[in-house]
């Protein structure tokens, strides 16, 4: 329940919680942050919420482009994966580092839009990330009796950071990920859905992804999906049809931790 006292813009919020205001938006949007909205739509929060998501989630350690330096400035995966080891005791949980790094990876991304950096190094700054990622990922083993899912990008997707997060949060749940590599026709991913070698299946799409794609994607996909019984969750930032054909949304790592407590039951 909103109070009645005075309300936080985003960019407060976002200042308080050292994220960016995008994020504090998604996070509203997703329902990680309640909010209120005013007669012109614009988002306002409660401060004792705020405090409330301050104390359970934690707060980012430094604001948005500090750990930008390190990817930009660090040469080793290995160190990079120690600070993320880091992170991870602060936070408690591999899905709460991986908000905290949604700030960072759009301050690149700015970064590289700005000209400030060229994009060789943000290439290189995104692959340090993802290999540091992996290592993490690599030393949590998955449970005999898990669910397998398959992770896969929508076609024409060439980002996999994500899907790299999506692998160290379903890893932390002691899920089975399969990568499907990095260009796999949708119909490759149907026919493993089809023979019955995954129980779940993970699409990506970023912000740039084509709508109309997207939508024959999900069809397609979530059509063999619900016809052999298959979980289906897509994410990231692109314009997924809405509603789903089959399968559900999520747009942030919390929203992926409960759907796979849902799907075993725990939530």
């Amino acid at each position: 329940m909103i109070g009645s006292g005075t309300l936080l813009t985003s960019t407060e919020v976002a200042r308080r919680l050292g994220v960016t205001a995008a994020t504090v938006k998604r996070w509203a949007d997703t329902g990680v942050l309640e909010c209120a909205r005013t007669a012109g739509r614009h988002r306002r929060f409660d401060p004792a919420v705020v405090e409330r998501c301050e104390r359970e989630h934690g707060a980012a350690s430094a604001p948005a482009g500090r750990f930008v330096d390190r990817m930009l400035e660090e040469t080793e995966p290995i160190a990079l994966q120690a600070d993320l080891l880091r992170e991870r005791a602060r936070l408690g949980a591999w899905w709460r580092v991986a908000e905290w790094l949604g700030p960072e990876i759009e301050e690149l991304g700015l970064r590289w839009a700005s000209r400030r950096i060229g994009i060789v190094e943000e290439h290189l700054a995104s692959d340090r990330l993802a290999r540091a990622v992996a290592r993490c990922a690599e030393s949590l083993p998955p449970r005999p009796d898990a669910p397998r899912i398959l992770l896969a990008a929508a076609e024409g997707e060439d980002h996999l950071l994500g899907l790299g997060l999506v692998d160290l949060c379903a890893r932390e749940e002691g899920w089975r990920s399969l990568w499907s590599g990095r260009v796999t026709p949708m119909d490759e991913v149907v026919r493993q859905v089809e023979e019955g070698a995954v129980d779940a299946v993970a699409l990506s799409a970023s912000v740039a992804a084509d709508e109309r794609r997207l939508a024959a994607e999900a069809a397609v996909v979530g059509g063999a999906c619900e016809k052999a019984g298959v979980h289906l969750v897509v994410g990231g930032q692109g314009p997924w049809p809405q509603p789903l054909p089959h399968g559900q949304l999520v747009r942030s790592f919390e929203g992926l931790r409960r759907w796979m407590e849902e799907i075993e039951g725990r939530g």
